[in-house]
């Protein structure tokens, strides 16, 4: 696991870049669709005093765009990689204090997956959620762990969807174009469910490049 700071001559900035080994798993010179996710994510969710939970740390843009939300009250945030949760406390990211020195933040150190399947939850027994914003895998298809694939299954999702709130939202980034296969799984489970594509500039390749996010949710007197 590593994290890399480097000037990009043809983007003309600074740029973070996270491997796991001699995989990239993201780069602040793409953060568009990571902020939408968010910003997605948090309009579809109704009410007040949002409890919202992020799965996936990563350099915080989601985790970031999710507290510039007035009405998010808590933000829990499962990291499975310890060094990922290190280097925001120690400020060698950009703009992790912005994260880390924010009293709604919990920075949790677990397994995501895991803890969606179980009935305990991220956090403690019985508690649910009014968003849930997973950023972790490259797409329901291309997973960083075998593991992972038991989560995006019919069973997966209703587990997941318990530690919802009547109405909550779970809202998922994706690399790949949007895939009908998994809508059709998220209209299994939940009440609601769309795909957006986001686009943004891609300077290294002096074209526009886009990402999915995926928008669920569930009837507003279902858990």
């Amino acid at each position: 696991m590593s994290l890399r700071r480097r000037h990009d001559p043809v983007a003309g900035a600074e740029v973070y870049e996270v491997k796991l080994g001699d995989e990239y798993l993201m780069s602040s010179l793409f953060t568009a669709a990571e902020v939408e996710l968010a910003r997605l994510g948090l309009a579809s969710a109704p009410g007040d005093a949002l409890r919202v939970l992020v799965g996936g740390l990563g350099l915080g843009y989601t985790a970031r765009a999710a507290l510039a939300d007035p009405r998010v009250a808590e933000l829990t945030v499962v990291e499975a990689l310890a060094p990922v949760i290190e280097w925001h406390r120690r400020g060698l990211v950009p703009h992790a204090a912005e994260l880390t020195g924010d009293e709604r933040t919990r920075l949790v150190h677990g397994d995501f997956f895991a803890l969606a399947l179980s009935p305990l939850g991220a956090d403690s027994p019985g508690r649910r959620y009014d968003a849930i914003l997973l950023d972790i895998d490259h797409s329901p298809r291309h997973v960083l762990n075998s593991a992972h694939a038991a989560f995006y299954t019919p069973a997966g999702l209703g587990r997941l969807a318990a530690h919802l709130r009547p109405a909550g939202v779970f809202a998922m980034w994706s690399n790949d174009p949007p895939d009908d296969d998994f809508l059709d799984l998220l209209h299994d489970v939940f009440a609601e469910a769309e795909a957006h594509t986001v686009t943004f500039p891609n300077p290294l390749q002096g074209k526009d490049a886009a990402n999915t996010v995926y928008i669920a949710r569930l009837a507003a007197g279902l858990r």
